[in-house]
């Protein structure tokens, strides 16, 4: 891409020195297998878009301080070139707060380990590893920015800043100048914005003067333009995110915006001469545990699709959304003719089920010489954990009779047995934190998941696990061991007993399932017999899956598969008793709810 210029101009963006819209989509690299990043930038280029936004996730690139990483699925250098091999612009938003509905809202956990990070302030103790975290970035960005021949013509600063927390003002703009300092001393020299919602309370507390304003909605396009404009008063209007659809949390619906309003809104947009960028152009999939939650006084843990209702599905494809879309940007921008084969065609039909075969407990894959042991219950943080499940264990000595058991705080679920055998289950979201166990005499095991760190709000940061006291009866717990449940090696800790199948096992459990496939191709896993838990495709995490709904189906992407045999696992913490493993030849995301 030959070199250029991007500046803001009285009433425009200005692409070397000519007047330019920017018409971009969303699209998370980290939320996509990296070897299809390019078919997706390439649907968006073909949509019309112009321009690809990315957030940063710290978490992802720095889950240990200290410790960056910048390969494979967080190439972020290789996903800015592919959007400049296919012409387009970019547009990087490190954060260091994404929101996103992603784990933390891209916040390390390591943050908040000692309980007192001054998070999203200038405060030193947040300071420090920020500009260590973001100058690590911009070594990646800085030399792909326009004026050096790539693609990057904006980066953002902060993220909807005027929406957290009771912070003073002045305190406010010393941590925003702060970051403003160590982009500007990095050598970033294209233009500076911030987003917020359009209110007049968050667009004044959300940035600064020297800082381009733009706005999140997604209806109400006049009066949204209208506060914007009162607070940004020269320079081009811009929604910097087009919410086009929303997230779900396990539970509810598959929520999403109806296709008229998500087209009379857009339209709206380009008629008054904004910019745009359309959250999300593709949403992709919270692999792994890296999806968020959100609790303003529910708990609602995010799914493992992050579909969002979006142009491009989990899965790629385009939806009706997408050529909507594309028939109101060529009122206004010249779009590209697409040929056969430019995008993906439907998924093809779904493999045969096949078995589905219980190898192992759990509890018989933990190491005890890995334990912990502690008198009071600990929690995953001061475990040292980011992400994940332990499992508690202790002896109660508290005569024959039943008892009550009682833990502080649920956070999030939690499995309880005694001598071996499941007693019941404590859950945040149901707001569960006591049980009867039928003695108070035996071993009690307490195998704890985290579903994700709040990524919105006052309870960033908060720790995971159990917040004692545990007491039996009002007496208080003590005398605990635990171990860190292995997840992310499980399948590699499996040894192959495919003669296990009619071995019964108690609690969670551990199942195999192979699929013979002729090619490479997407996948779709039906998930609507499973109890609770993960699946692994290969050694590849693919995410939660949760009979509670909406989502009964787990993408596999193409490039984890492989011409002939293909191993899948199970960690399934609610065992139905499921003895064949389906197969999709579409996504399974539920009911949906305008």
């Amino acid at each position: 891409m030959a070199h250029g210029t991007f500046h803001i101009g009285e009433s425009d963006f200005l692409l070397d020195g000519r007047p330019f819209r920017v018409l971009a989509g969303a699209l998370h690299y980290f939320r996509v297998h990296p070897d299809q990043w390019r078919d997706r930038i390439r649907a968006a280029r073909l949509m019309g878009l112009n321009t690809i936004e990315t957030y940063v996730p710290w978490n992802e690139h720095e889950p240990t301080q200290g410790e960056f990483s910048a390969e494979g699925r967080l190439d972020l250098a290789r996903f800015l070139d592919l959007v400049a091999e296919e012409g387009m612009r970019a547009i990087v938003r490190p954060g260091p707060y994404i929101c996103a509905e992603w784990d933390g809202g891209g916040l390390p956990a390591w943050l908040f380990r000692d309980g007192a990070s001054g998070v999203r302030t200038a405060d030193p103790r947040f300071l420090d590893p920020v500009s260590a975290f973001l100058r690590r970035v911009l070594e990646i960005v800085v030399p792909r920015q326009i004026e050096r021949g790539g693609p990057v013509v904006l980066m953002q600063v902060e993220n909807e800043y005027g929406a957290y927390g009771d912070i003073p003002r002045p305190e406010r703009e010393r941590y925003l100048r702060a970051l403003v300092e160590i982009y500007r001393g990095a050598g970033v020299t294209v233009p500076l914005v911030t987003v917020d919602q359009p209110t007049d309370e968050m667009l004044a507390q959300g940035s600064l003067p020297e800082l381009h304003r733009t706005g999140s909605f997604g209806g109400q396009v006049a009066d949204r333009l209208r506060t914007l404009r009162a607070h940004q008063p020269t320079g081009p209007l811009m929604c910097s995110e087009f919410w086009c659809g929303w997230f779900d949390y396990w539970g509810s619906f598959h929520r999403t915006t109806a296709l008229a309003p998500a087209v009379e809104a857009l339209d709206a947009l380009l008629a008054a001469g904004a910019s745009v960028n359309v959250y999300m152009f593709h949403g992709g999939t919270n692999f792994a545990l890296t999806n968020g939650t959100n609790d303003k006084g529910v708990f609602e843990p995010t799914v493992t699709s992050y579909d969002y209702g979006a142009p491009l599905d989990e899965a790629g494809r385009p939806t009706e959304k997408f050529w909507a879309f594309r028939e109101v940007i060529s009122r206004y921008a010249e779009v590209p003719e697409i040929a056969d084969g430019d995008l993906l065609a439907p998924l093809a039909a779904a493999p045969a089920d096949v078995p589905l075969v219980p190898v192992a407990a759990l509890d018989d894959l933990l190491d005890p010489l890995a334990a912990t042991d502690t008198a009071r219950v600990p929690t995953m943080d001061e475990l040292g954990m980011a992400r994940g499940f332990v499992r508690h264990t202790t002896r109660l000595a508290a005569g024959s009779e039943p008892v009550v058991l009682d833990v502080g705080e649920v956070r999030d679920r939690a499995w309880v047995s005694l001598d071996g055998r499941p007693v019941g289950v404590l859950s945040r979201d149901r707001r569960e934190h006591t049980l009867v166990l039928p003695s108070g005499e035996g071993e009690l095991r307490i195998l704890v998941e985290d579903q994700g760190r709040v990524n919105y709000g006052f309870r960033i940061g908060e720790h995971k696990g159990l917040l004692g006291p545990v007491t039996v009866d009002g007496g208080e717990v003590t005398g605990w061991r635990s171990v860190v449940v292995p997840w992310e090696d499980l399948p590699a800790r499996i040894s192959d007993r495919a003669d296990a199948a009619s071995r019964p096992v108690a609690g969670a459990t551990v199942l195999r399932a192979r699929v013979e496939l002729d090619a490479p191709r997407d996948l779709v896993i039906d998930t609507t017999d499973l109890g609770k838990g993960l699946v692994w495709f290969g050694d590849a995490c693919l995410g939660r899956f949760w009979r509670t709904g909406p989502q009964h189906s787990l993408f596999v992407p193409a490039p984890l598969t492989r011409a002939g045999e293909n191993l899948l696992t199970v960690l399934d913490l609610e065992p139905t008793g499921a003895q064949r493993l389906r197969f999709a030849d579409t996504l399974l995301l539920g009911p949906i709810e305008y």
